[in-house]
């Protein structure tokens, strides 16, 4: 079996996955190290496999994005995002666009040596590499070494074509579809942002690996081997580029986890006052968006007095302190995953877990998107039937109420198909496909 180590960007909603693929590998006899900034070193832990010290961004996010220490510059940066998301979908991505120029290709050197220094240590056969983390994906290109590509959010992440944009939503909800003018605004951020990042990576791979060829187009880097995706294949979507295995694992929801004595003490006493719980959480970034959380709460407790809400609130649980009572449960964060499976319908940013996770667990959600591919993984879920779809900045609190009805009528039912497909896929599933890759790899060489 082969020795694999997963390289992870020091965020919680990138690394929670890797660490599941990890623990999938282990199971399957291979020899897994984790290799993250050592905030994270208790994943590996858990995942049952070795941790390595590797740092491939300058900025973190280990739980909650607010409460994360950070350089003032990154802190900054963070009070920019969350101001953008105010002024809605079109003056974020360009807010995230300028931002990505900044920290994409942060210290490329060193994570280059870094790894460098690391595969003459542990000589591992394969590495799985975030395809986010683009400075190690660069690395490893340079440096001719084998891998695999993890895409933690929607499949267009992975550049579909000459047209695909990296940071342009493939298509949008019908709630936020921009108009024509502030969408080609964006388009030319984008356009820019791609000739800049091909320029700089191609010049990396020049003085690094001037005999290696060469990157091509930046946010189209990927392994020639394997593209895993924590996605399922939904047939609207674009056909990724060929070349690659495109793997589409459904989702990595490991296995299941019961709910601490605490938390199933809250949901009896919500139960008791609630004919149906419903669970709202925006993201470790996007709980800073305390004003949206509180029109979902404000609405479920003003138009109806048969729901409870479990709120995950981050760092402003103070804030929202007064709405706590009979019917609701404030919580700096949530165990989502083990509270999936008790609630029936939740409120999300439209990360790419949490609606795999829905789909998973069979829970129709009401879908707020802010930024990044949440607008795409919104329009999915629209298009899927198994979620609505609401403008969080126009967001009224008496608009909660009926959507959550309308969730329970009509999309609870919709959510079979979804969850009996990714009940056959998840973590084992992709850990079979990229070790039967490896070894084809293997052999042809």
């Amino acid at each position: 079996m082969p020795r694999v180590v997963i390289i992870s960007p020091p965020f919680l909603s990138h690394a929670g996955p890797l660490s599941v693929l990890a623990a999938a590998l282990r199971d399957r006899g291979a020899d897994v190290h984790f290799a993250c900034t050592e905030a994270f070193e208790p994943l590996a832990t858990r995942a049952g496999v070795r941790f390595v010290p590797l740092s491939v961004s300058r900025n973190e996010n280990t739980a909650v994005a607010e409460g994360t220490r950070q350089e003032a510059a990154e802190a900054a940066r963070l009070s920019e995002f969350l101001d953008a998301t105010r002024l809605g979908a079109i003056p974020t991505l360009i807010t995230q666009a300028r931002h990505r120029r900044a920290d994409m290709l942060a210290d490329p050197d060193a994570v280059f040596e870094d790894l460098r220094s690391l595969d003459e240590r542990l000589r591992p056969d394969w590495y799985v590499v975030d395809q986010l983390s683009y400075a190690a994906t660069l690395a490893l290109h340079c440096l001719g070494l084998r891998y695999a590509t993890f895409c933690p959010g929607h499949p267009t992440y992975v550049l579909a074509g000459p047209d695909s944009w990296f940071g342009v939503p493939y298509d949008w909800p019908g709630a936020l579809r921009p108009d024509a003018g502030r969408l080609a605004q964006l388009l030319g951020v984008a356009r820019e942002n791609d000739r800049a990042f091909t320029e700089r990576f191609d010049a990396f791979a020049r003085d690094r690996a001037p005999d290696a060829p060469g990157p091509g187009r930046a946010f189209a880097l990927t392994s020639p081997h394997t593209v895993l995706y924590a996605y399922p294949r939904l047939p609207w979507l674009p056909e990724p580029p060929t070349g690659p295995d495109h793997v589409h694992a459904g989702h990595m929801v490991g296995p299941a986890q019961p709910l601490d004595d605490d938390w199933s003490q809250r949901l009896r006493r919500l139960r008791s006052r609630a004919r149906r719980v419903v669970l709202v959480a925006l993201g470790t970034f996007l709980s800073a968006r305390d004003d949206v959380l509180r029109a979902v709460v404000s609405g479920v407790l003003e138009g109806t007095d048969s729901t409870g809400v479990v709120v995950a609130a981050g760092q402003r649980t103070a804030a929202l302190a007064d709405l706590a009572g009979d019917r609701v449960v404030v919580a700096p964060s949530v165990p989502q995953q083990s509270l999936l499976p008790h609630v029936d319908a939740m409120v999300h940013h439209g990360g790419a877990n949490s609606f795999t996770e829905c789909l998973r667990f069979g829970v129709p959600a009401l879908i707020l998107p802010f930024s990044s591919d949440q607008f795409a993984v919104a329009y999915d879920g629209e298009r899927a039937g198994v979620a609505l779809v609401r403008d969080p900045n126009t967001l009224s609190p008496l608009d909660v109420p009926a959507a959550l009805d309308a969730l329970l009528v009509a999309g609870r039912p919709r959510m079979g198909r979804w969850t009996r497909e990714l009940a056959r896929r998840g973590p084992d599933f992709a850990a079979a496909r990229l070790l039967a890759t490896m070894g084809e790899a293997v052999r042809a060489r």
